[in-house]
């Protein structure tokens, strides 16, 4: 009878090396892609020509532009801002080509800037995009350049992701 026990504690100890061992790789992999994934966030994060931070001061406009080429919808179409918000789309091309759209849109439906947003009905329903276009073409109208317009713009609607 003292055998069996004996057997049993020996076996009960191959099964903890065992799955030890099982976890190791498991824990290593976890590790490794820890790192990898901290190292894209923090380093290759600054050259994204659209992502804000607060000690930018200069914007090289050229690298700005999302090159939408598609015309924006017609005014007529719509009723209230959201017609406002396609005429002011209509008349400032250039500059809401150069602004990036906070809806991100880029991401979820392949936008290339806030222009694509109203060449399609996106903005119909984005208060979002309406509030950039408005808030970008006022600045512009102020004097401002597209750049100032453009840092203006990245400082209002930014929020950190959670």
């Amino acid at each position: 009878m003292g055998k069996k026990l004996k057997r049993k504690k020996t076996s009960r100890k191959r099964q903890a090396k065992t799955s030890t061992s099982k976890k190791r790789p498991i824990i290593i992999l976890l590790a490794v892609l820890v790192a990898v994934g901290s190292y894209f966030f923090y380093f290759k994060g600054d050259r994204n020509p659209y992502a804000y931070r607060p000690d930018k001061t200069t914007l090289d406009i050229e690298a700005l532009k999302g090159g939408e080429t598609r015309p924006t919808l017609s005014p007529v179409l719509f009723v209230g801002n959201v017609a406002t918000a396609y005429n002011v789309a209509g008349q400032n091309r250039e500059l809401l080509d150069s602004m990036h759209c906070y809806c991100n849109c880029k991401k979820t439906i392949g936008h290339k800037s806030l222009l694509s947003c109203f060449a399609d009905k996106h903005a119909v329903d984005c208060k979002i995009c309406q509030d950039q276009a408005f808030y970008a073409a006022s600045r512009f109208q102020e004097g401002n350049d597209i750049a100032q317009v453009r840092l203006a713009v990245d400082k209002k609607f930014w929020r950190p992701l959670r």
